[in-house]
Protein backbone atom coordinates (compact mmCIF):
# COMPACT_ATOMS: atom_id res chain seq x y z
CA UNK A 1 0.00 0.00 0.00
CA UNK A 2 2.24 2.84 -1.07
CA UNK A 3 1.02 4.83 -3.89
CA UNK A 4 0.25 8.49 -3.14
CA UNK A 5 -2.20 10.00 -5.80
CA UNK A 6 -3.26 6.23 -6.94
CA UNK A 7 -5.32 4.47 -4.83
CA UNK A 8 -8.63 3.01 -4.40
CA UNK A 9 -12.45 2.94 -5.76
CA UNK A 10 -16.14 3.81 -4.75
CA UNK A 11 -18.61 1.89 -3.53
CA UNK A 12 -22.73 1.01 -4.21
CA UNK A 13 -24.64 1.62 -0.64
CA UNK A 14 -25.33 -1.26 1.41
CA UNK A 15 -27.79 -3.85 -0.29
CA UNK A 16 -29.84 -5.62 2.33
CA UNK A 17 -27.40 -9.00 2.22
CA UNK A 18 -24.86 -7.25 3.75
CA UNK A 19 -26.44 -4.99 6.08
CA UNK A 20 -28.20 -8.19 7.63
CA UNK A 21 -24.61 -9.68 7.80
CA UNK A 22 -23.06 -6.56 9.38
CA UNK A 23 -26.02 -6.38 12.70
CA UNK A 24 -25.87 -10.37 12.87
CA UNK A 25 -21.73 -9.86 12.72
CA UNK A 26 -21.63 -10.50 16.52
CA UNK A 27 -23.16 -13.48 16.33
CA UNK A 28 -21.20 -15.18 13.32
CA UNK A 29 -18.34 -17.15 14.79
CA UNK A 30 -15.74 -18.81 13.34
CA UNK A 31 -15.56 -21.87 11.03
CA UNK A 32 -13.04 -23.68 13.32
CA UNK A 33 -13.99 -24.53 16.96
CA UNK A 34 -10.97 -23.36 18.31
CA UNK A 35 -11.61 -19.85 17.00
CA UNK A 36 -15.18 -19.67 17.47
CA UNK A 37 -15.64 -16.64 19.52
CA UNK A 38 -14.08 -14.82 16.79
CA UNK A 39 -16.68 -11.69 15.44
CA UNK A 40 -17.27 -9.85 11.97
CA UNK A 41 -14.35 -7.45 11.33
CA UNK A 42 -14.32 -4.95 11.33
CA UNK A 43 -17.74 -4.49 11.91
CA UNK A 44 -19.28 -0.70 12.84
CA UNK A 45 -16.61 1.47 13.49
CA UNK A 46 -15.72 4.76 13.18
CA UNK A 47 -11.97 6.13 14.22
CA UNK A 48 -8.34 5.50 13.52
CA UNK A 49 -6.70 2.51 11.92
CA UNK A 50 -2.84 2.14 11.05
CA UNK A 51 -1.68 -0.59 8.62
CA UNK A 52 1.95 -1.99 8.23
CA UNK A 53 3.35 -4.60 5.80
CA UNK A 54 4.60 -7.38 8.54
CA UNK A 55 1.51 -7.96 11.23
CA UNK A 56 3.14 -6.59 14.62
CA UNK A 57 4.34 -8.34 17.31
CA UNK A 58 1.81 -8.94 20.60
CA UNK A 59 3.80 -6.92 22.35
CA UNK A 60 3.81 -4.30 20.01
CA UNK A 61 -0.16 -4.72 19.72
CA UNK A 62 -0.63 -4.62 23.42
CA UNK A 63 1.80 -1.30 23.69
CA UNK A 64 -0.68 0.34 20.68
CA UNK A 65 -3.76 -0.82 22.22
CA UNK A 66 -3.02 1.35 25.41
CA UNK A 67 -1.60 4.35 24.07
CA UNK A 68 -2.06 4.87 20.45
CA UNK A 69 -5.65 6.72 19.06
CA UNK A 70 -5.46 3.60 16.45
CA UNK A 71 -8.16 0.82 17.02
CA UNK A 72 -7.89 -0.99 13.83
CA UNK A 73 -5.34 -2.61 11.75
CA UNK A 74 -4.74 -3.49 8.45
CA UNK A 75 -3.15 -7.20 8.16
CA UNK A 76 -1.81 -9.05 4.88
CA UNK A 77 -3.39 -12.21 4.28
CA UNK A 78 -2.70 -13.57 0.95
CA UNK A 79 -1.50 -12.43 -2.42
CA UNK A 80 1.74 -13.36 -4.94
CA UNK A 81 2.59 -9.81 -5.01
CA UNK A 82 2.38 -8.63 -1.53
CA UNK A 83 5.56 -7.15 -0.35
CA UNK A 84 5.60 -9.07 3.07
CA UNK A 85 5.34 -13.18 2.14
CA UNK A 86 6.28 -13.63 5.12
CA UNK A 87 4.51 -13.17 8.13
CA UNK A 88 5.73 -14.54 11.15
CA UNK A 89 3.62 -12.85 13.59
CA UNK A 90 0.35 -13.62 11.63
CA UNK A 91 -0.93 -17.37 13.59
CA UNK A 92 -4.86 -18.03 14.05
CA UNK A 93 -4.06 -17.37 17.63
CA UNK A 94 -2.27 -13.41 16.64
CA UNK A 95 -5.75 -12.99 15.03
CA UNK A 96 -8.18 -13.84 17.45
CA UNK A 97 -6.44 -12.50 20.40
CA UNK A 98 -6.41 -9.05 18.42
CA UNK A 99 -10.17 -9.72 18.37
CA UNK A 100 -10.65 -10.44 21.74
CA UNK A 101 -8.56 -7.10 23.10
CA UNK A 102 -10.86 -5.17 21.05
CA UNK A 103 -8.75 -4.37 17.78
CA UNK A 104 -10.82 -4.44 14.49
CA UNK A 105 -8.25 -6.41 11.39
CA UNK A 106 -8.37 -5.17 7.84
CA UNK A 107 -7.56 -8.51 6.14
CA UNK A 108 -5.51 -7.58 2.79
CA UNK A 109 -4.99 -9.42 -0.42
CA UNK A 110 -2.37 -8.30 -2.63
CA UNK A 111 -2.29 -10.66 -6.12
CA UNK A 112 -2.46 -9.78 -9.66
CA UNK A 113 -1.93 -5.91 -10.23
CA UNK A 114 -3.37 -3.89 -13.31
CA UNK A 115 -1.08 -4.84 -16.92
CA UNK A 116 0.21 -1.58 -16.71
CA UNK A 117 1.56 -0.93 -13.35
CA UNK A 118 4.85 0.02 -13.72
CA UNK A 119 6.19 -1.82 -10.48
CA UNK A 120 4.39 -5.11 -10.98
CA UNK A 121 5.12 -7.90 -11.41
CA UNK A 122 7.40 -7.63 -8.23
CA UNK A 123 9.15 -10.79 -8.17
CA UNK A 124 8.90 -11.63 -11.53
CA UNK A 125 7.00 -14.96 -11.21
CA UNK A 126 3.60 -13.06 -10.06
CA UNK A 127 0.79 -13.10 -11.98
CA UNK A 128 -0.32 -9.54 -13.85
CA UNK A 129 -4.35 -8.99 -14.79
CA UNK A 130 -4.79 -10.32 -18.39
CA UNK A 131 -5.42 -7.54 -20.44
CA UNK A 132 -6.97 -9.55 -23.06
CA UNK A 133 -10.64 -8.86 -24.19
CA UNK A 134 -11.52 -11.66 -25.33
CA UNK A 135 -14.14 -12.55 -28.16
CA UNK A 136 -16.83 -11.50 -26.03
CA UNK A 137 -14.64 -7.80 -25.24
CA UNK A 138 -15.97 -8.51 -21.86
CA UNK A 139 -12.40 -9.78 -20.53
CA UNK A 140 -13.34 -13.26 -19.15
CA UNK A 141 -9.48 -14.30 -18.15
CA UNK A 142 -9.26 -11.14 -15.70
CA UNK A 143 -12.70 -12.03 -14.25
CA UNK A 144 -11.58 -15.47 -13.59
CA UNK A 145 -8.30 -14.39 -12.20
CA UNK A 146 -10.91 -12.09 -9.65
CA UNK A 147 -12.65 -15.13 -8.15
CA UNK A 148 -9.84 -17.12 -8.21
CA UNK A 149 -7.81 -14.48 -6.45
CA UNK A 150 -11.62 -14.25 -4.11
CA UNK A 151 -11.46 -18.01 -3.66
CA UNK A 152 -7.32 -17.85 -2.29
CA UNK A 153 -8.38 -15.15 0.06
CA UNK A 154 -11.29 -16.36 1.79
CA UNK A 155 -9.46 -19.78 2.43
CA UNK A 156 -6.56 -17.90 3.71
CA UNK A 157 -8.85 -15.72 6.12
CA UNK A 158 -10.64 -19.24 7.03
CA UNK A 159 -7.35 -20.45 8.23
CA UNK A 160 -6.83 -17.70 10.54
CA UNK A 161 -10.03 -17.45 12.04
CA UNK A 162 -11.61 -14.55 10.07
CA UNK A 163 -15.06 -15.29 10.22
CA UNK A 164 -17.62 -14.84 7.55
CA UNK A 165 -19.71 -11.71 6.93
CA UNK A 166 -16.06 -10.09 7.58
CA UNK A 167 -14.87 -7.09 5.27
CA UNK A 168 -11.90 -9.11 2.87
CA UNK A 169 -9.65 -5.85 1.27
CA UNK A 170 -8.06 -6.43 -2.54
CA UNK A 171 -4.99 -4.38 -2.86
CA UNK A 172 -5.05 -2.70 -6.54
CA UNK A 173 -2.17 -0.03 -6.85
CA UNK A 174 -1.68 2.93 -8.31
CA UNK A 175 -1.60 2.33 -12.38
CA UNK A 176 -2.47 5.00 -15.72
CA UNK A 177 -6.23 4.12 -15.79
CA UNK A 178 -6.28 6.44 -19.65
CA UNK A 179 -4.82 2.89 -20.91
CA UNK A 180 -8.60 1.12 -22.17
CA UNK A 181 -7.17 -2.12 -21.78
CA UNK A 182 -5.39 -2.11 -18.50
CA UNK A 183 -8.64 -0.18 -17.01
CA UNK A 184 -11.22 -2.60 -18.00
CA UNK A 185 -9.53 -5.72 -17.10
CA UNK A 186 -8.79 -4.09 -13.74
CA UNK A 187 -12.34 -3.19 -13.75
CA UNK A 188 -13.53 -6.88 -14.82
CA UNK A 189 -11.06 -8.04 -12.42
CA UNK A 190 -12.37 -6.85 -9.40
CA UNK A 191 -15.61 -7.52 -10.56
CA UNK A 192 -15.06 -11.04 -10.71
CA UNK A 193 -13.46 -10.58 -6.94
CA UNK A 194 -16.62 -9.04 -5.59
CA UNK A 195 -18.82 -11.74 -6.65
CA UNK A 196 -16.70 -14.58 -5.74
CA UNK A 197 -16.19 -12.92 -1.94
CA UNK A 198 -19.99 -12.34 -1.58
CA UNK A 199 -20.60 -16.40 -3.25
CA UNK A 200 -18.59 -17.24 -0.24
CA UNK A 201 -20.00 -15.39 2.61
CA UNK A 202 -17.89 -12.14 2.79
CA UNK A 203 -17.85 -8.61 2.94
CA UNK A 204 -15.93 -7.31 -0.71
CA UNK A 205 -13.69 -4.30 -0.39
CA UNK A 206 -11.26 -2.64 -2.41
CA UNK A 207 -7.96 -0.35 -1.61
CA UNK A 208 -6.83 1.03 -4.66
CA UNK A 209 -5.49 5.34 -5.07
CA UNK A 210 -7.96 7.61 -5.31
CA UNK A 211 -7.04 8.62 -9.29
CA UNK A 212 -7.02 5.76 -10.67
CA UNK A 213 -8.79 2.66 -9.30
CA UNK A 214 -10.89 4.57 -6.82
CA UNK A 215 -12.52 7.30 -9.70
CA UNK A 216 -12.50 4.02 -12.22
CA UNK A 217 -14.70 2.17 -9.82
CA UNK A 218 -16.92 4.99 -9.48
CA UNK A 219 -17.28 6.14 -12.89
CA UNK A 220 -18.32 2.21 -13.32
CA UNK A 221 -20.96 3.01 -10.44
CA UNK A 222 -22.38 6.27 -12.50
CA UNK A 223 -21.69 5.47 -16.42
CA UNK A 224 -22.20 2.10 -16.47
CA UNK A 225 -24.72 0.61 -13.64
CA UNK A 226 -25.36 -3.14 -13.57
CA UNK A 227 -22.17 -3.38 -15.67
CA UNK A 228 -20.15 -4.73 -13.08
CA UNK A 229 -19.81 -6.03 -9.38
CA UNK A 230 -18.75 -3.29 -7.35
CA UNK A 231 -17.39 -3.51 -3.82
CA UNK A 232 -19.38 -2.92 -0.84
CA UNK A 233 -16.71 -0.57 0.54
CA UNK A 234 -13.70 1.15 -0.72
CA UNK A 235 -10.78 1.90 0.81
CA UNK A 236 -9.36 5.42 -0.83
CA UNK A 237 -5.58 6.00 -0.67
CA UNK A 238 -5.26 10.00 -0.66
CA UNK A 239 -2.55 11.06 1.47
CA UNK A 240 -3.79 14.58 2.13
CA UNK A 241 -3.01 14.10 6.01
CA UNK A 242 -7.07 14.99 6.31
CA UNK A 243 -8.07 12.02 9.08
CA UNK A 244 -11.72 11.77 6.71
CA UNK A 245 -13.39 9.81 3.86
CA UNK A 246 -13.24 12.57 1.18
CA UNK A 247 -11.48 12.79 -2.18
CA UNK A 248 -12.62 15.15 -5.11
CA UNK A 249 -11.87 11.83 -7.27
CA UNK A 250 -15.02 10.44 -7.14
CA UNK A 251 -18.67 11.81 -6.54
CA UNK A 252 -19.92 12.63 -2.88
CA UNK A 253 -22.74 9.64 -2.43
CA UNK A 254 -20.63 7.14 -3.51
CA UNK A 255 -20.15 4.28 -1.12
CA UNK A 256 -22.11 6.73 1.73
CA UNK A 257 -22.93 6.30 4.38
CA UNK A 258 -20.59 3.66 5.93
CA UNK A 259 -18.70 2.09 3.11
CA UNK A 260 -15.28 4.36 2.81
CA UNK A 261 -12.36 4.48 4.39
CA UNK A 262 -9.11 6.42 3.61
CA UNK A 263 -5.53 6.14 4.13
CA UNK A 264 -5.13 9.86 4.58
CA UNK A 265 -0.75 9.94 4.78
CA UNK A 266 1.80 7.19 3.70
CA UNK A 267 4.61 5.52 5.13
CA UNK A 268 5.96 7.03 8.36
CA UNK A 269 7.48 6.37 11.72
CA UNK A 270 4.89 6.43 14.99
CA UNK A 271 6.03 5.87 18.46
CA UNK A 272 3.50 4.89 21.31
CA UNK A 273 4.49 3.50 24.33
CA UNK A 274 8.17 3.41 23.59
CA UNK A 275 7.18 1.49 20.88
CA UNK A 276 7.91 2.17 16.95
CA UNK A 277 5.88 1.82 14.46
CA UNK A 278 6.40 2.13 10.51
CA UNK A 279 2.50 2.59 8.82
CA UNK A 280 0.37 4.15 7.22
CA UNK A 281 -3.06 6.52 8.90
CA UNK A 282 -6.18 5.44 7.70
CA UNK A 283 -9.84 7.09 9.41
CA UNK A 284 -12.76 4.39 8.62
CA UNK A 285 -16.09 5.28 8.70
CA UNK A 286 -17.95 1.62 8.14
CA UNK A 287 -21.44 0.72 8.86
CA UNK A 288 -23.28 2.80 11.17
CA UNK A 289 -20.51 3.86 12.34
CA UNK A 290 -19.10 3.10 16.46
CA UNK A 291 -22.23 1.36 17.11
CA UNK A 292 -23.34 -1.63 19.09
CA UNK A 293 -27.11 -2.58 19.63
CA UNK A 294 -29.01 -2.18 22.94
CA UNK A 295 -29.11 -4.01 25.62
CA UNK A 296 -31.70 -4.66 28.04
CA UNK A 297 -31.45 -5.43 32.23
CA UNK A 298 -33.90 -7.19 34.11
CA UNK A 299 -36.82 -7.13 31.57
CA UNK A 300 -36.47 -3.74 30.81
CA UNK A 301 -35.56 -1.69 33.71
CA UNK A 302 -34.19 1.82 32.97
CA UNK A 303 -30.35 1.59 34.18
CA UNK A 304 -29.39 4.60 32.31
CA UNK A 305 -29.56 8.17 33.95
CA UNK A 306 -28.49 11.55 34.20
CA UNK A 307 -27.34 11.30 37.50
CA UNK A 308 -27.40 8.87 39.78
CA UNK A 309 -28.60 9.72 43.24
CA UNK A 310 -27.41 8.68 47.15
CA UNK A 311 -30.04 6.18 48.63
CA UNK A 312 -31.03 5.29 51.67
CA UNK A 313 -34.24 3.93 54.02
CA UNK A 314 -36.98 6.04 53.37
CA UNK A 315 -35.66 7.26 50.09
CA UNK A 316 -38.75 8.36 47.43
CA UNK A 317 -36.25 7.41 44.29
CA UNK A 318 -38.18 4.48 43.71
CA UNK A 319 -36.69 4.67 39.81
CA UNK A 320 -33.58 4.58 40.91
CA UNK A 321 -34.10 1.81 43.60
CA UNK A 322 -35.61 -0.57 40.48
CA UNK A 323 -32.49 0.05 38.93
CA UNK A 324 -30.10 -0.48 42.39
CA UNK A 325 -31.94 -3.59 42.60
CA UNK A 326 -31.55 -4.93 39.09
CA UNK A 327 -27.94 -4.18 38.52
CA UNK A 328 -27.45 -5.75 42.24
CA UNK A 329 -29.35 -8.92 41.13
CA UNK A 330 -27.62 -9.21 38.19
CA UNK A 331 -24.28 -9.05 40.10
CA UNK A 332 -25.99 -12.00 42.00
CA UNK A 333 -26.11 -10.27 45.25
CA UNK A 334 -30.19 -9.30 45.68
CA UNK A 335 -32.52 -11.73 45.15
CA UNK A 336 -35.74 -10.22 46.07
CA UNK A 337 -38.28 -8.69 43.56
CA UNK A 338 -37.46 -5.07 41.44
CA UNK A 339 -40.12 -3.03 43.75
CA UNK A 340 -38.39 0.36 43.56
CA UNK A 341 -38.70 -0.09 47.47
CA UNK A 342 -35.26 0.13 49.61
CA UNK A 343 -36.48 -2.34 52.03
CA UNK A 344 -34.60 -5.08 54.15
CA UNK A 345 -33.81 -6.87 51.11
CA UNK A 346 -32.15 -4.53 49.67
CA UNK A 347 -30.40 -3.02 52.34
CA UNK A 348 -29.20 -6.42 53.29
CA UNK A 349 -27.68 -6.33 49.20
CA UNK A 350 -26.54 -3.27 49.83
CA UNK A 351 -24.24 -4.10 52.54
CA UNK A 352 -22.75 -7.27 50.98
CA UNK A 353 -21.76 -5.68 48.18
CA UNK A 354 -20.03 -2.76 49.99
CA UNK A 355 -18.17 -5.58 52.00
CA UNK A 356 -17.46 -7.38 49.52
CA UNK A 357 -15.75 -4.46 47.72
CA UNK A 358 -14.32 -2.57 50.52
CA UNK A 359 -16.51 -0.23 51.61
CA UNK A 360 -17.41 0.60 55.07
CA UNK A 361 -20.99 -1.02 55.50
CA UNK A 362 -23.71 1.04 55.46
CA UNK A 363 -27.40 1.13 54.53
CA UNK A 364 -26.64 4.31 52.36
CA UNK A 365 -25.74 4.04 49.01
CA UNK A 366 -23.31 6.77 47.57
CA UNK A 367 -21.99 8.01 44.25
CA UNK A 368 -18.83 6.17 45.40
CA UNK A 369 -20.99 3.03 45.84
CA UNK A 370 -22.53 3.99 42.62
CA UNK A 371 -19.44 4.00 40.61
CA UNK A 372 -18.11 0.41 42.08
CA UNK A 373 -21.50 -1.20 41.09
CA UNK A 374 -21.70 0.65 37.59
CA UNK A 375 -18.20 -0.02 36.60
CA UNK A 376 -18.32 -3.75 37.49
CA UNK A 377 -16.94 -6.56 34.95
CA UNK A 378 -14.41 -7.16 32.77
CA UNK A 379 -11.68 -4.10 32.11
CA UNK A 380 -11.26 -4.04 28.09
CA UNK A 381 -9.15 -1.15 26.70
CA UNK A 382 -11.58 1.32 25.53
CA UNK A 383 -10.53 4.22 23.54
CA UNK A 384 -12.39 6.89 20.54
CA UNK A 385 -14.30 4.42 18.12
CA UNK A 386 -14.72 1.81 20.54
CA UNK A 387 -18.41 -0.02 20.80
CA UNK A 388 -19.99 -1.97 23.21
CA UNK A 389 -21.55 -2.80 26.29
CA UNK A 390 -18.48 -2.22 28.36
CA UNK A 391 -18.61 1.88 27.05
CA UNK A 392 -21.91 2.19 28.35
CA UNK A 393 -21.00 0.29 31.52
CA UNK A 394 -18.46 3.38 31.66
CA UNK A 395 -20.52 6.09 30.75
CA UNK A 396 -22.59 5.19 33.73
CA UNK A 397 -19.71 5.26 35.83
CA UNK A 398 -18.75 8.80 34.44
CA UNK A 399 -22.18 9.88 35.56
CA UNK A 400 -22.24 8.74 38.89
CA UNK A 401 -18.81 10.50 39.77
CA UNK A 402 -19.87 13.92 38.23
CA UNK A 403 -23.49 14.60 39.03
CA UNK A 404 -22.90 17.79 35.89
CA UNK A 405 -21.97 15.19 33.35
CA UNK A 406 -24.47 15.14 30.57
CA UNK A 407 -22.97 12.35 28.25
CA UNK A 408 -25.12 10.36 25.96
CA UNK A 409 -25.35 6.66 27.39
CA UNK A 410 -25.47 4.85 23.98
CA UNK A 411 -22.15 2.43 24.14
CA UNK A 412 -20.35 4.53 21.53
CA UNK A 413 -16.52 6.19 22.72
CA UNK A 414 -17.35 9.74 21.17
CA UNK A 415 -14.89 12.32 21.13
CA UNK A 416 -17.35 13.06 24.18
CA UNK A 417 -17.20 10.30 25.77
CA UNK A 418 -12.86 10.64 25.71
CA UNK A 419 -13.07 14.32 26.84
CA UNK A 420 -15.38 12.90 30.05
CA UNK A 421 -12.53 10.09 30.45
CA UNK A 422 -10.10 12.54 30.20
CA UNK A 423 -11.20 14.82 32.85
CA UNK A 424 -11.72 12.31 35.33
CA UNK A 425 -8.68 10.67 34.61
CA UNK A 426 -6.70 13.89 35.20
CA UNK A 427 -9.26 14.59 38.55
CA UNK A 428 -8.12 11.44 39.89
CA UNK A 429 -4.10 11.81 39.28
CA UNK A 430 -3.92 9.06 36.25
CA UNK A 431 -2.54 9.70 32.85
CA UNK A 432 -5.03 11.79 31.47
CA UNK A 433 -5.23 10.57 27.58
CA UNK A 434 -8.64 9.45 27.01
CA UNK A 435 -7.92 5.70 26.95
CA UNK A 436 -9.27 3.75 29.43
CA UNK A 437 -7.14 1.16 30.50
CA UNK A 438 -7.34 -1.49 33.46
CA UNK A 439 -5.31 0.97 36.08
CA UNK A 440 -8.60 3.28 35.29
CA UNK A 441 -11.14 0.41 35.44
CA UNK A 442 -9.59 -0.17 39.22
CA UNK A 443 -10.08 3.17 39.95
CA UNK A 444 -13.65 3.78 38.91
CA UNK A 445 -14.25 0.66 40.84
CA UNK A 446 -13.00 2.06 44.32
CA UNK A 447 -15.09 4.54 43.62
CA UNK A 448 -12.54 7.31 43.33
CA UNK A 449 -13.56 10.73 42.69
Amino acid sequence: MRSTALRRPLRRPLHSGLAALLVAGALLTSPTPAHAGNVVTPGHIRGYGFDQCVAPTQKAMNTWLKHSPFLAVGIYISGASRGCRDQPNLTPTWVSTQLRKGWRLLPITLGPQASCSPHFPRYGNDPTINPKPGKSGNYPAARKQGRREAGSAVTAAKKLGIVPGSTLWYDLEGFDASKRHCRESALAFLSGWTWRIRDLGYVSGVYSSASSGIKMLDDARVDRPGKFNLPDRIWIARWDGQANTHTDYIRKDGWRPGGRMKQYRGGHNETWGGVTINIDSNWLDLGKGSWTPPVKHCGGVDVDHRDYLVLDEGTTQREQVRTLQCLLDEQGVYDGRLTGRYNRKTVAAVGEWQADHGFAVSSRWTRRHWMSLLAAGGSPVLKFGSASDDVRRLQRALHAADRGLRLPINGRYTRRTAQAVTAWQKSVGHRANGILIAKNWRALRRGKL
